[in-house]
């Protein structure tokens, strides 16, 4: 594993998880209550045993490199580091990331003076966990030049991906960028057979789904970045093309895997987290999820009702309060009767003294966090956000799309952006 580089990409605008990408990146996104996305991808480095790691960066970054500063040091015996490589103008270049492969090749010197011999790219926006020695047994069994890591999926989620073709050996030999009809999937449908032998479990997931998890040899990435035309993207151009000039091989992993590209999946996922059963499970001994020590004291809850919650540190629950299905994290306070279902609390940066509460309740602010009774329903209240008394955010009006400068509506469910103050007894 010493002779593995790992690239973390750190995301575009995200213009999908907005409100919750308005003053960070996607990579920065809190999640499971005191984790951050970036933690997935880094933790899953670590436990494979690999400890050299740069994360490319670009848009809103200041948090997420304020985060990866805080959590991931390395003693200096080890030779292993957690590094921000933020976009930059240079003599060659001064424009932006254009896409995945013109993110690495803009920080390909990296690459060039690192002793590696293979490199791992990872996106930084994904729930998962895998341990990437398998990955590269794969790569290195097969002597191949890239390896894709691939998920099976069924016909309803092919849309979202890049799907790929496999021969007997597990060599990719077709790759479709986003199909969109039955003329485009039916040559890079897998037969059950196939995937029985490669150990998919159950039916009705033949194809195979581009996880953005991919292995190249130093010189393969080398070679394809380099080869004219210059290539923007690495699913819709690099592998379409190293099929023909390259051995690329497929890796199938059968475990959990979601990418919280949209407000509609971030909050489907963050609820799944918090239920009695969790496709996956932060409390696993195994592939441990590291993120920044706070040192916060234990929660204190007062005589109220909870139900699937993860609660996280430092947070006041007062009595009267009905919780169901939420995450709750650090930080938060609620007030008292107040009734909360299937919502992500965010939490708060910091805890407000009592004197700023009293001057709050004097100047008629709410203070951080949710008011005295108080009702949502189905939303993410981001980070700093002041609920006041008696406030119903619940969408009563069931509306899909919606968006003001205090909320923000996707696919029903309501988002509170960052640092928002909600009136007492407002409606939403």
């Amino acid at each position: 594993m010493q002779d593995v580089l790992s690239l973390i990409l750190g995301g575009g605008r995200g213009t999908r998880l907005y409100p919750l990408t308005k003053l960070r990146s996607k990579p920065a996104v809190p999640v499971a209550g005191k984790y951050r996305l970036i933690d997935i991808p880094i933790s899953n480095c670590i436990n494979s045993g690999l400890k050299r790691v740069y994360v490319l960066t670009q848009f809103l970054s200041v948090s997420l490199h304020r985060h990866i500063a805080n959590t991931y040091k390395f003693d200096p015996f080890s030779q292993g580091f957690v590094e921000v490589l933020a976009a930059h103008q240079t003599n060659e270049t001064a424009d932006w990331y254009q896409g995945t492969a013109d993110a690495v090749r803009q920080q390909i010197r990296y690459v060039v003076e690192d002793p590696c011999k293979e490199v791992l790219i990872l996106s930084g926006d994904q729930l998962y966990r895998m341990d990437f020695r398998q990955l590269l047994e794969t790569h290195r069994s097969a002597k191949a030049d890239v390896t894709i890591a691939v998920l099976p999926v069924p016909h309803s989620q092919v849309e979202g991906f890049g799907i790929v073709r496999v021969d007997a050996s597990g060599r990719v030999i077709g790759f479709v960028e986003k199909p969109k009809t039955e003329e485009q999937l039916e040559p890079v449908r897998m037969s059950e057979e196939w995937l029985a032998q490669h150990g998919v479990q159950g039916t009705g997931r033949p194809y195979l789904a581009s996880m953005g998890i991919y292995v190249f040899n130093r010189q393969a990435l080398l070679d394809l970045l380099t080869a004219k035309p210059l290539a923007i993207d690495f699913g819709k151009e690099v592998f379409p093309r190293s099929i023909c000039s390259h051995h690329v091989q497929a890796h199938v992993f059968d475990g959990y895997w979601e990418d919280l590209g949209t407000v509609k999946a971030y909050h489907e996922t963050s609820l799944a987290l918090a239920s009695n059963n969790p496709p996956f499970d932060f409390h696993s001994p195994e592939g441990v999820i590291y993120t920044r020590m706070r040192f916060l004291p234990a929660s204190r809850i007062s005589a109220a009702s909870v139900k699937e919650c993860l609660i996280s540190d430092g947070c006041i629950v007062q009595e009267g309060t009905t919780l169901e299905r939420c995450i709750v994290g650090v930080r938060s306070r609620i007030g008292r009767n107040v009734v909360i279902r299937d919502t992500v609390l965010i939490g708060a940066d910091r805890f407000e003294t009592d004197l700023e509460r009293r001057l709050n309740q004097q100047r008629g602010v709410p203070n951080i966090g949710i008011g005295d009774g108080s009702i949502i329903e189905r939303a993410i209240i981001d980070k700093d956000c002041r609920i006041g008394r008696n406030v119903r955010i619940t969408n009563s009006r069931r509306l899909a799309e919606a968006e003001t400068d205090q909320w923000v509506i996707r696919d029903g469910i309501i988002a509170i952006p960052r640092g928002t103050v909600i009136p007492d007894g407002t409606v939403i």
